[in-house]
């Protein structure tokens, strides 16, 4: 799942952004909305966090106007604007949740994740192909009923093949999804994580290699 920060406080943005990626989340961050702009207009996002006050605005006014040209990406506002008005405020400008501040960075985490969910609320919470089964509420992974120690990445990789097979995912797909800007798009990092799935999961194989393009999970070859 892929998040967007949108956070002037420099300490506070980059505790948020450290507290998601260490629960497994692709995180960019920027410090105003028109860096929001840019980066709504290039990426795909499950999650949006914006503050109330900032530089350029009131970051509400800002997701007001983005919901009237189409914006539909959930948004949590993150702000110590938190009396009764202000949340009436932001959940009448398209906000989908409020958290002041300050906050549990546990709950802060909750709640991004049951927004990233709502993203992607036609699918179901149990993903199954063969014998394995990812539990995207639990972020668990079984497979033949035993549990498998996923990383965050492994987790998001395989949860997006599951979500989209049997069709193929690009490698750019993958990136896009499951890192964030960090990432160096020249890297081979999809591949080192297919590679260190393929080896946790075991035999036989339900991750294949589309060449030119990426991966796909399918049923294991015969």
């Amino acid at each position: 799942m892929r998040v967007l920060i949108v956070e002037d406080d420099a300490d506070l943005r980059e505790a948020a952004t450290h507290a998601l990626r260490t629960a497994g989340f692709a995180v960019d961050a920027v410090r105003d909305w028109s860096g929001a702009d840019v980066a709504l207009a290039v990426n795909g996002y499950d999650c949006l966090v914006l503050d109330r006050m900032l530089p350029d605005g009131d970051g509400a006014e800002h997701l007001r106007s983005s919901r009237t040209r189409g914006l539909s990406v959930p948004a949590l506002m993150l702000t110590a604007l938190s009396g009764l008005r202000d949340r009436v405020a932001g959940f009448e400008a398209g906000a989908d949740d409020y958290l002041g501040k300050p906050f549990a960075t546990a709950e802060f985490i909750a709640r991004v994740r049951a927004l990233c969910r709502r993203s992607a609320s036609t699918l179901p919470v149990v993903l199954r192909l063969h014998d394995i089964e990812l539990d995207t509420a639990r972020r668990e992974v079984r497979r033949g009923g035993v549990l498998n120690m996923l990383t965050p990445k492994e987790f998001a990789v395989l949860e997006q093949l599951l979500t989209r097979a049997p069709a193929a995912v690009s490698r750019a797909d993958l990136r896009e999804h499951c890192w964030d800007e960090q990432a160096d798009p020249l890297s081979n990092v999809v591949d080192v994580v297919v590679t260190q799935l393929r080896r946790k999961l075991g035999s036989p194989n339900v991750i294949h290699t589309v060449r030119g393009t990426g991966y796909r999970a399918g049923e294991p070859d015969a």
